[in-house]
C-alpha cells in the first residue's frame, strides 16, 4: 500500500512540475493565438453552432455540412499573423472530433494560391497532411498516415521548430521528422481560415475545441503537461547510456580526424605560401606588375611598390600629334585638323561667328573640320550680361555654370575646378602634378624634400598629402611641431617625482602632497614647486613653471 502511494505521489509531483512549466507560470498572451476566441464564433455565425465539448472549460463548436465562411477579418488576420510572422518555433493545438470519413481542413493560412501553413485531415485516405512553403518559396506537403476522422475525440498538436516537426495525437508522439524549414515570411493580405480552405473547398465536419497557436518551443506541453516529465525513468537512463556510448564513438572518430588534420598541417608548414598585395580592391600575386594611373606598381614581398611612369615621346605620322587619351597617363597619337591657322584634335570643336553675329560650330572629323548641325539651345534664366559664350559650343551658359558636373578627366588626388568658361583639374594640397593638365597627381614627400616644420627632438613622418611630427623617445609633445624633454622621469620608493607637479596617487603620503621637490639645474625657477589641496582633488601649483596644456599635472621650464 505504501509503495503504491509513493508511486502516486511521485507521479503527481512530476505532473505538477510539468504543469508549472506552462500553466503554472502562464502563457504570455503575446505568444498565444486563441483562434476560436479571436474569430468570435457564436449562434449568429452561419454553418457553426456551439455544442458540448470534451470538457466544459472552453467553448466547442460544431462545423456543419452547410455553406459557411469562417475567415478572420483582414484587420484581425493581420494582428494574429504579426505574432507568427518570421517566427521559426511555434505549435498548433486543437481538440477535435471529426465526422467519420470526412476530409477537411482544420486551419489554413494562405495568400492567393500559396499555402504557408495548412493542416488537413483526410478520412478517405486515413492521413494527416501538412501543406507549407519553404524558405526557397517552394510548396511542400508532409503526409502522416493516421486515422483521425473516426467520430472520436482526439487531442492533436503539431510542433514546428525550424526544420524539426513533432506530431502528437492524444499526448502520444506519433511522428518526428526533419524537413525543409517552413517559411513564415507572410505577405500583407494573407488570409486566416478555420475549418475550410476557402469558401468552396476543404470543409471540415465535426467539433473543434481549444484551437490555439503558441509561438514558443514545446507548446504541446500546454495540451499534455505529462510530456514535460522532470523525473527520469529507467528508459531515460538506458537512453543516456546509449548516448554516452555514441558520444564515445564520436570522440574516437573525431580524435582520429584531428590526428590526420595535424599531420596535414605539419606538411603545410613545409609549403611555400605566396604573399599577395591588395590595392583598390584588387589582389595581385608576388612579382606581379600593373599600371595605376601614372605609376608602375609591383607586388614585392607582400608590399606594393610604385614608381612614376616615364612616358616615351610618341613618333606620330603626318596629320597627327601627341595628345592625352581618357584613362591613359601618357600621350598617344591622335589625328588632327588644320583650321584657321590652328590645329585641332579629333573630336575637338570650335565656334566661328559671322559678321552678323551668327554662330557656326565645327568639329574635327577624319582630319577635316566639318560643320555641326545647330540643334537649338536651351533657354537661359539669367540676364544677357551674365551669359557667357563658349569656344566649343554655340550655346551660351550662365555665370557660375558647373562644368565639372559634365565629363572631366580629373583622376585620383586631383579635383575638378570650374573656371568662367571651362573646367580644369587641380592637384589636392600636398600633391604635385604628374603632367601639365593636372589630371594625375602624386604625393609630395615633405620629409624627404625638407618641406616640413618639424623641430628638434622630433621625427618627420610622411602622410598622404601632408606630414606629421613624432616625438623622439624621452620627449613629450608641446605642439604639432615641437617636443620637450621629460624631466626627472623616475619614481622613488616614496612616490617622489623630480621636477614635476603631479596629482597624487594612492601610493603617495596621506596628505597627498609633497612639501618640496628636488630642483633641476636646467630650470630657472629659484623656489621649489609644491602642491595645493583643493576640495575636489590635489591640483598642482607649479609656481614659475607654466602648466603644460596637454597634461595639466606636469610643469615645464619657464621661458
Amino acid at each position: 500500500m505504501h509503495a503504491m502511494e509513493s508511486r502516486v505521489l511521485l507521479r503527481t509531483f512530476c505532473v505538477i512540475l510539468g504543469l508549472g512549466a506552462v500553466w503554472g507560470l502562464g502563457v504570455d498572451p503575446s505568444l498565444q493565438i486563441d483562434v476560436l476566441t479571436e474569430l468570435e464564433l457564436g449562434e449568429s455565425t452561419a454553418g457553426v453552432r456551439q455544442v458540448p465539448g470534451l470538457h466544459n472549460g472552453t467553448k466547442a463548436f460544431l462545423f456543419q455540412d452547410s455553406p459557411r465562411s469562417i475567415k478572420a477579418p483582414a484587420a484581425t488576420a493581420e494582428r494574429l499573423l504579426q505574432k507568427l510572422r518570421n517566427k521559426h518555433e511555434f505549435t498548433l493545438l486543437v481538440t477535435l472530433k471529426q465526422t467519420h470519413l470526412n476530409s477537411g481542413v482544420i486551419l489554413s493560412i494562405h495568400h492567393l494560391d500559396h499555402r504557408y501553413l495548412e493542416l488537413e485531415s483526410s478520412g478517405h485516405r486515413n492521413e494527416i497532411r501538412l501543406h507549407y512553403r519553404s524558405g526557397t518559396h517552394r510548396p511542400h506537403t508532409e503526409i502522416f498516415p493516421y486515422i483521425l476522422a473516426d467520430a472520436k475525440w482526439h487531442k492533436l498538436s503539431l510542433a514546428i521548430s525550424a526544420s524539426h516537426l513533432i506530431l502528437h495525437v492524444d499526448c502520444n508522439k506519433i511522428y518526428e521528422r526533419v524537413v525543409e524549414m517552413p517559411s513564415t515570411d507572410l505577405p500583407l493580405g494573407t488570409t486566416f481560415w478555420l475549418g475550410q480552405r476557402n469558401n468552396a473547398h476543404g470543409y471540415f465536419k465535426g467539433i473543434m475545441q481549444d484551437v490555439q497557436l503558441l509561438v514558443m518551443p514545446q507548446g504541446f506541453i500546454a495540451q499534455c503537461p505529462d510530456l514535460n516529465r522532470t523525473c527520469p525513468t529507467c528508459n531515460d537512463f538506458h537512453g543516456l547510456v546509449q548516448k554516452i556510448m555514441e558520444l564515445q564513438d564520436i570522440l574516437s572518430k573525431t580524435s582520429a580526424k584531428l590526428s590526420r588534420a595535424e599531420q596535414r598541417m605539419n606538411r603545410l608548414d613545409q609549403c611555400y605560401c605566396e604573399r599577395t598585395c591588395t590595392m583598390k580592391g584588387t589582389t595581385y600575386r608576388e612579382f606581379e606588375s600593373w599600371t595605376d594611373g601614372c605609376k608602375n606598381c609591383t607586388c614585392l614581398n607582400g608590399t606594393v611598390q610604385c614608381e612614376t611612369l616615364v612616358c616615351p615621346a610618341p613618333d606620330c605620322p603626318p596629320k597627327s600629334a601627341p595628345a592625352y587619351v581618357d584613362g591613359k597617363c601618357c600621350k598617344e597619337c591622335k589625328s588632327t585638323c588644320q583650321f584657321q591657322g590652328r590645329s585641332y584634335f579629333e573630336g575637338e570643336r570650335n565656334t566661328v561667328y559671322s559678321s552678323s553675329g551668327m554662330c557656326v560650330l565645327y568639329e574635327c572629323k577624319d582630319q577635316t573640320m566639318k560643320l555641326v548641325e545647330n540643334m537649338g539651345c536651351p533657354a537661359l534664366d539669367c540676364p544677357e550680361s551674365h551669359q557667357i559664350a563658349l569656344s566649343h559650343s554655340c550655346c551660351k551658359v550662365c555665370k557660375g555654370y558647373d562644368f565639372c558636373s559634365e565629363k572631366h578627366t580629373c583622376m585620383e588626388n586631383s579635383v575638378c575646378r570650374n573656371l568662367n568658361d571651362r573646367a580644369v583639374c587641380s592637384c589636392r594640397d600636398g600633391f604635385r602634378a604628374l603632367r601639365e593638365d593636372n589630371a594625375y597627381c602624386e604625393d609630395i614627400d615633405e620629409c624627404a624634400e625638407g618641406r616640413h616644420y618639424c623641430r628638434e627632438n622630433t621625427m618627420c613622418v610622411n602622410t598622404p598629402g601632408s606630414f606629421m611630427c613624432i616625438c623622439k623617445t624621452g620627449y613629450i609633445r608641446i605642439d604639432d611641431y615641437s617636443c620637450t624633454a621629460i624631466l626627472g622621469f623616475s619614481y622613488s620608493h616614496t612616490g617622489m617625482i623630480q621636477g614635476l607637479c603631479k596629482r597624487p596617487a594612492l601610493m603617495f603620503p596621506q596628505n597627498g602632497c609633497f612639501q618640496s621637490f628636488v630642483s633641476v639645474p636646467s630650470l630657472r625657477a629659484s623656489r621649489m614647486s609644491h602642491c595645493n589641496e583643493s576640495s575636489v582633488s590635489f591640483l598642482p601649483d607649479c609656481g614659475t613653471f607654466p602648466v603644460l596644456p596637454f597634461h595639466p599635472s606636469l610643469c615645464s621650464p619657464s621661458k
